[in-house]
């Protein structure tokens, strides 16, 4: 369980730090007018997929019996897991300036939650 512990907290440690990056990237290509290029798509993917294997920690550790001290954790959680696909379907994946600004907003909302869980 420590292990699971571990892991779940050094994952946490890495979103904030990956989303962090991919607001600059994305507040990057605002400003220099390009959009959202393909490899940013590529890193979106990779950020959900580490912000999914949390969430699988995460739930491994709720069935193990151990509880998070808020249970606004749990509400954070899903607004992370859930903050890039939304952006994604609300924008039909088009990659101009206007959605890097989108992609740049939530992945900074994404950092300041996963600061804050």
């Amino acid at each position: 369980m420590e292990t699971l512990t571990f892991l779940h907290g050094r994952l946490a440690q890495t979103t904030i730090l990956f989303a962090l990056a991919m607001g600059a990237w994305a507040a990057w290509g605002y400003f220099r007018k390009t959009g959202i290029s393909s490899s940013y798509w590529g890193a979106l993917i990779i950020g959900e997929i580490l912000v999914l294997g949390q969430g699988v920690l995460g739930v491994l550790l709720v069935v193990s019996g151990v509880r998070p001290a808020e249970l606004l954790h749990f509400l954070y959680g899903v607004l992370v897991a859930l903050g890039w696909p939304a952006v994604y379907l609300y924008t039909n994946a088009r990659a101009t300036r206007v959605e890097a600004a989108l992609y740049a907003l939530v992945s900074f909302a994404i950092f300041g939650l996963a600061l804050r869980a």
